[in-house]
């Protein structure tokens, strides 16, 4: 199965720049789609012949996440099961025969840290969540986790020290998941920094690739055998972010 995530910042838009194309040549089994920002599915994508799954933006231009899936899930989870996170429209999971595939848009903690808290709340519910999925299947997640986890994975770590996705808190709630037996799918084939997934419209950020590294497909280690490979389509434009893919044989 090959499976892509993407931050597409606004999904009308990106389909204007070519969205539907890339995924009829992607030929991808689940797409994963966040910051949607729209409560319907185009029907452009519809004729692309997939399900489709959406947990619609809550308010105008903001959030949502949807997931297109060429096969019919066994069921389908909107929301983490906690309605103080779940009006935000940042999660949703379908079940297929091997695995759940989850598709999350984490909370960016802001500028100023005024979102910090409800970040780490966010991150520790999400954590539980997905465990218990665990319990039943393997989890596949992918989407913005809205974090740099290492200096491998900024541009300009020292400058960017206790900055909104670069904080100690943030950092080390990744460390504690990925320990609880998860898998950062990207450093299983890439283990050098400088490769990123988000770049500031900002000063030429992408062209001068400076960005961070905050998109991730995170397996948990009973599926590590299956995944054959991972990787960022930093040439993919249309968004601030780039679309990441793994590949798992199931």
């Amino acid at each position: 199965m090959k499976i892509i995530s993407w931050n597409v910042n606004g999904l009308r838009s990106v389909i204007g720049k070519g969205l539907c194309d890339f995924i009829k040549k992607g030929n991808f089994d689940i797409v994963m789609l966040q910051e949607v920002k729209t409560d319907t599915v185009p029907v452009s994508l519809l004729d692309l012949g997939y399900e489709a799954y959406m947990i619609p933006s809550h308010k105008k231009g903001y959030s949502g996440t949807l997931t297109l899936t060429r096969k019919a899930p066994l069921s389908v989870k909107y929301g983490i099961e906690d309605d103080g996170f779940d009006s935000e429209s940042r999660v949703v999971t379908i079940e297929t025969d091997w695995f759940y595939a989850v598709n999350v848009y984490f909370p960016n903690s802001r500028r100023d840290l005024s979102r910090l808290d409800f970040k780490m709340k966010f991150d520790g519910e999400f954590e539980k969540f997905v465990q218990n999925l665990r319990r039943k299947k393997p989890v596949l997640i992918g989407g913005d986790f809205n974090v740099a986890h290492t200096e491998l994975d900024i541009a300009r770590p020292k400058d960017n020290e206790n900055n909104a996705g670069f904080t100690a808190q943030e950092r080390r709630w990744m460390d504690r998941f990925l320990e609880m037996g998860y898998l950062d799918t990207y450093r299983m084939f890439v283990r050098e920094g400088g490769h990123y997934t988000w770049w500031t419209y900002r000063a030429n950020a992408r062209e001068r690739n400076i960005g961070w590294r905050i998109d991730y497909l995170v397996a948990s280690e009973e599926m590590k055998d299956g995944v054959k490979d991972a990787g960022i389509l930093g040439n993919v434009k249309g968004s601030d972010h780039a679309p990441i893919y793994v590949d798992i044989l199931v």
